[in-house]
């Protein structure tokens, strides 16, 4: 298992985010990213979901409307302990360089500092969390990048 920090980095390829912020959250099972304009939507029979990620004052923020088949719909608990009905995503998360595959809870977030949350989910034998680390995956990812220029 790979050691984390409570903050790091990560890619997120299908969604067109990279070296987006991340905090990690051992209470949390699901992992949850900050989207808005979220709406189920029909198209040739089929039901899909439809989204933006961050909001446009986030610096990540491009606009883009994301549609996908692959979501369900979820109870979840809020982080003051409230259970609230969210729509969930299948994507990818690269992280130390690996690609691991992800379910994210579309969540409003922009009161919050990080955009995305990593739960239990996605840890759990994979990573051991050191609370006392920071940015490990974008550290390890800055010198591999460093190494291949020389």
């Amino acid at each position: 298992m790979k050691t984390i920090g409570r903050v790091d980095k990560a890619d997120f390829p299908e969604l067109l985010l990279s070296e987006i912020d991340i905090k990690i959250d051992t209470g949390a099972y699901t992992s949850s990213i900050h989207t808005h304009h979220i709406r189920e939507i029909v198209i040739d029979g089929e039901d899909l979901i439809e989204f933006q990620l961050m909001d446009p004052t986030h610096p990540e923020y491009h606009d883009k409307v994301f549609k996908t088949k692959r979501y369900k719909r979820k109870s979840v608990k809020n982080s003051f302990g409230k259970a609230e009905e969210r729509f969930i995503v299948e994507t990818t998360i690269v992280i130390f360089g690996e690609e691991y595959p992800i379910e994210l809870s579309l969540s409003e977030r922009s009161d919050m500092k990080y955009p995305v949350l990593i739960g239990r989910k996605l840890l759990n034998r994979r990573f051991i969390v050191d609370t006392s680390k920071k940015y490990l995956s974008f550290k390890l990812n800055q010198k591999k990048s460093q190494k291949l220029t020389k």
